[in-house]
């Protein structure tokens, strides 16, 4: 077995018997959307989907944008972006934000009515002149033509800044239903690499929208009690794959 994959994991499961709460990623609310079966099966039955391999200039990028951001969080000044965008706002001064930051820990939220603890680890948060927060997330990558968010795979992405948004006023705070993607671009148009890649940054406002988000995790309350295995997506390839294989096997 791969040291980066437990085919039966033993943690992490969902117990209908415990008082406790239970903790639930954006990542996961995003996985129940994608196919419940998938996500049932994952915090339910512990046989969760294997990993992808990590984008490490991905993470990489997001490492060097925080430190930039971060200069300017210090000083409370405005980054050269948010001036080229006529944006007037600081990057967000709280004791909180390097936990909120966090992998596995990020900004949580107890939803009572599920006794979820939802959480979800944001990348920035900038503060406007009112006070108002805007919530802030690093993407990169490398494509011809210009970036936008209108590709259907995307849709994720929003979801995953709706339910920032979403954690942020569950915790008290103001924030605006406008977002920023700060989109880094990979230029392969250089006649020569000469050991560097340039970015074309990008910055792209979303306004959000979290009706969805109680609702959708009444539904996920209700399917992780349930002791019936809900149907699969039609779109999931990796319940195709697991009846392909079966039907194989048997």
């Amino acid at each position: 077995m791969s040291q980066y994959y437990n085919a039966r994991r033993q943690k992490n499961i969902f117990d209908p018997a415990s008082p406790q709460p239970f903790k639930v990623s954006r990542t996961k609310i995003d996985l129940f959307l994608e196919c419940p079966r998938c996500f049932y099966l994952d915090r339910r039955l512990g046989v969760g989907r294997p990993p992808g391999f990590p984008f490490s200039l991905n993470s990489a990028v997001d490492r060097l944008l925080k430190k930039e951001f971060d200069v300017h969080r210090a000083k409370q000044t405005r980054h050269p972006l948010m001036k080229a965008y006529k944006i007037k706002a600081v990057p967000f001064q709280h004791d909180n934000m390097n936990v909120w930051r966090e992998n596995f820990v990020g900004v949580q939220y107890l939803y009572e009515p599920t006794n979820l603890l939802i959480f979800g680890a944001v990348d920035d948060i900038w503060e406007g002149e009112t006070g108002e927060l805007f919530v802030v997330d690093y993407k990169a990558t490398s494509k011809d033509g210009e970036v936008t968010l209108d590709a259907e795979w995307q849709d994720g992405y929003k979801r995953q800044m709706e339910v920032y948004q979403w954690l942020l006023r569950h915790n008290g705070f103001e924030v605006s239903h406008t977002g920023y993607f700060v989109y880094c671009n990979g230029n392969a148009d250089k006649e020569a690499f000469d050991g560097r890649l340039e970015f074309d940054i990008k910055l792209i406002p979303y306004v959000g929208n979290d009706l969805w988000i109680e609702k959708t995790l009444l539904k996920l309350n209700s399917c992780l009690r349930s002791d019936t295995l809900p149907d699969s997506s039609k779109e999931c390839d990796y319940c195709a794959y697991r009846k392909g294989a079966q039907e194989c096997i048997s």
